[in-house]
């Protein structure tokens, strides 16, 4: 190498006894090489870009992940000197190793726990995956909500999600190397796969060809794992996201229908009032009302 490398310490970034520090970075042409004495996760939350690490360049994308050792040497970039044409956005959550050792405490799976301990003790190697199911994305949202405007118990909430997100990375490691561990079950992917396509026109038919399984068997798969029909699940999730866009919207109840796959709004609020035991606008003032009483 023949470029300056610098050594980011921890006790620059941790603050009031936290032992994690999580932020948002917009990455610039000129931020430097660096090394640090502390366990970096990277989430690209916006553009692309590059990660210099070692020796080698790779082009980086919204979505991608990243687990980075204690010592190595890399950094990111974004393709052009200006932030405004290309950004590169980044979300960064960072952690001692103590924490590890604390938060092995509460882990009862042993595979967890060997993550960790190697994480801890420089066992672990540089890793990087895509976030195909936004799972990543969600965790390192809520991390960073929750570090930027604390509250009661926000401590103990973050070391929880540092938790959730140790063990989807585990997930992944695991996917990515079905030698080394029980890779991800076809059904489990299949679920996944279903939550983030609720919205178009899903039958058991079309999910059975899919899958390669018979609909009869996979009927028998839902009623096994979820206790519910294929049907009540897909309803299920679709009130669910519908809940979402009613809570953290002002579209028109009949644009949230059709988003979440209902053409008919009649069909709709029957089958919202039938799982939520009010209408979908009796759902809208009822939050908002909650919300303005704290």
């Amino acid at each position: 190498m023949n470029y300056p490398v610098e050594t980011y310490r921890g006790e620059h970034f941790f603050q009031k006894n936290q032992l994690l520090y999580i932020n948002r970075a917009i990455e610039s042409i000129m931020s430097p090489y660096h090394d640090h004495d502390f366990l970096e996760c990277v989430y690209i939350a916006e553009g692309t870009g590059y990660h210099h690490i070692g020796d080698q360049v790779h082009k980086v994308n919204k979505g991608q992940v990243f687990f980075i050792p204690i010592g190595i040497s890399h950094v990111f970039r974004p393709p052009a000197a200006s932030k405004k044409s290309s950004p590169l956005s980044v979300l960064n959550c960072v952690f001692s190793p103590l924490l590890l050792h604390k938060l092995s405490a509460f882990a009862s799976d042993y595979r967890i726990v060997q993550l960790m301990n190697d994480m801890e003790n420089g066992h672990c190697a540089y890793y990087s995956c895509m976030d195909t199911n936004d799972e990543f994305e969600k965790l390192f949202r809520a991390m960073h909500r929750e570090y930027e405007l604390p509250r009661t118990g926000s401590s103990d909430y973050l070391h929880s999600l540092l938790l959730q997100l140790l063990v989807t990375l585990q997930r992944s490691m695991e996917h990515d190397s079905p030698a080394q561990a029980a890779p991800q079950t076809a059904f489990h992917m299949l679920l996944n796969d279903l939550e983030q396509h609720y919205d178009q026109e899903l039958t058991l038919a079309k999910l059975a060809e899919a899958s390669g399984w018979s609909e009869r068997h996979l009927q028998r798969l839902f009623l096994q794992h979820t206790k519910q029909s294929f049907y009540r699940y897909l309803q299920n999730v679709r009130i669910q996201k519908s809940q979402e866009l009613l809570r953290g919207s002002s579209l028109k109840i009949s644009a949230i229908a059709e988003m979440v796959g209902y053409k008919d709004i009649h069909s709709f609020n029957a089958l919202f009032k039938r799982c939520t035991g009010m209408t979908p606008s009796v759902y809208r003032k009822e939050i908002r009302l909650a919300g303005m009483l704290n």
